[in-house]
């Protein structure tokens, strides 16, 4: 078990870098916006399990392989702007100015936006990388297992990422609500997620290597 200083001091540095921008609490922000805060909590907790995924990647050293290859690393690369992408594109095309879809609540299960922040998240290379520099700044050799450690450290960062987005997501959700009362203000809601998706895709398609 890790010592409470140590964990305490890793909590305050992940609950910092999670509220910084990036490209996971822009989706946060753009589907809360667009289709409510249950759809922008769906997208928090799926990027959640997607940071407990590189943390499992990183353990077993599958986050070195990626750092090792520049093939597999911009294959990687490139399959999360091609998502991210696509998920600004359906939210273009199915923007309306006749369904104030922050008001209304998404259609959508729930399920699925999660499985949108956990593709997202999980199959973005960059992510991995820096679990693979960050979580063994934490870790305490003299303690026992590193990759246990590793372990515990990703889960503490799940969770306190679950808590942040889905603050994130509580107060974009209700400030979308409020704007979806004027007409025609759910469509711009879903062509602001949908510029948001793409812009993603842009950047991280165009983004060096980052290592």
């Amino acid at each position: 078990m890790l010592p409470l200083d140590t964990l305490l001091a890793f909590l305050a540095v992940s609950i910092a870098i999670t509220f910084a921008p990036g490209p996971d609490n822009l989706m946060v922000l753009g589907q809360s916006l667009a289709r409510g805060r249950m759809a922008g909590f769906g997208i928090a907790v799926g990027c959640a399990l997607g940071c407990f995924t590189h943390t499992l990647w990183a353990a077993i050293g599958v986050s070195a392989a990626i750092a090792a290859s520049p093939q597999l690393f911009l294959g990687l690369k490139l399959a999360g702007a091609a998502y991210l992408a696509w998920l600004g594109v359906q939210a273009l095309r199915n923007a309306s100015a006749l369904r104030p879809a922050a008001l209304a609540g998404s259609g959508e299960p729930w399920l699925r936006y999660l499985r949108r922040g956990f593709i997202a998240n999980a199959i973005n290379p960059k992510v991995a990388l820096f679990f693979l520099a960050f979580l063994p700044q934490f870790s305490r050799p003299e303690l026992g297992s590193v990759a246990l450690q590793t372990v515990q450290l990703g889960l503490a960062f799940a969770l306190q990422t679950v808590l942040v987005f889905g603050t994130i997501a509580c107060a974009a959700g209700a400030i979308g609500r409020a704007l979806a009362k004027r007409p025609a203000a759910g469509a711009w809601l879903d062509r602001l997620a949908g510029l948001i998706f793409i812009g993603l895709a842009i950047r991280l398609a165009t983004d060096g290597r980052g290592q």
